[in-house]
């Protein structure tokens, strides 16, 4: 009796093994199954190639990479003074000079083209510049947009001008000459640094982005000198 016991009991072990291996083997399946479903079903992530850094700096924009630009218009021998990362009327003057000493179409704007002939051939590398990409904001104020302009000053008291804009009015403090094309009359503007005025006067050297500004005396006038500005479109 002890040895069918024994056997007995052997058989159950080895069955009992036999259950527990097909119980692994069908959690081991369904794993599988289940994991072979995440890999369907999970996205597949590709790596794109970067595109190549595009350079473009036109008259309004500002940034740094305007300030570069800039900067090599000054070692070219295109631009006078700072690089202060807002392109005016200025910049665009000087792209153009050196647009046409490369004989390259003139329009003002630099291009991939014309970063070449002004890096001396290099590709336009932000990363490797430092620079962090910037564009010219439309910045509101009182629901307005951001124009940028080079601004000079007069007044009524400087030689061979008069006393009255073109419009009638007085020229005062308050009161800028515009091109109308860019900025129509009767526009009213804020300058940072000189306040709000309106556009009631123009002149015969105030085209496109230029903008004069006026003041009560000689000496404000002179003093203000011409700058690149900001200022702001109030409507």
């Amino acid at each position: 009796m002890t040895q069918i016991r024994k056997l007995l009991f052997a058989v159950k072990h080895i069955f009992g093994r036999r259950r527990v291996m097909r119980r692994t083997q069908r959690t081991l399946r369904r794993s599988l199954a289940a994991g072979t479903a995440l890999a369907v079903c999970a996205p597949l992530v590709v790596q794109m190639p970067a595109e190549a850094a595009h350079i473009l700096v036109k008259e309004g924009m500002r940034g740094g990479a305007v300030k570069h630009v800039q900067e090599l218009l000054i070692q070219g021998g295109y631009l006078a003074g700072a690089a202060d990362g807002i392109a005016g009327p200025m910049t665009r003057e000087a792209i153009e000079r050196c647009q046409a000493a490369h004989q390259l179409p003139v329009d003002g704007i630099c291009g991939e083209a014309t970063y070449h002939a002004l890096s001396g051939g290099a590709d336009y590398d932000p990363v490797a510049l430092g620079i962090v990409e910037e564009r010219a904001p439309q910045v509101s104020r009182g629901g307005g947009r951001s124009v940028y302009v080079s601004a000079t000053a007069y007044s009524a008291y400087d030689p061979g001008n008069g006393s009255h804009t073109a419009t009638g009015t007085l020229v005062r403090h308050g009161v800028i000459a515009v091109d109308p094309s860019v900025i129509p009359l009767g526009t009213h503007v804020f300058i940072p640094g000189y306040g709000e005025a309106v556009a009631e006067d123009i002149g015969y050297a105030i085209s496109g982005y230029r903008i004069d500004v006026a003041f009560d005396t000689h000496a404000e006038a002179l003093s203000f000198g011409r700058q690149d500005l900001e200022i702001f479109i109030m409507e």
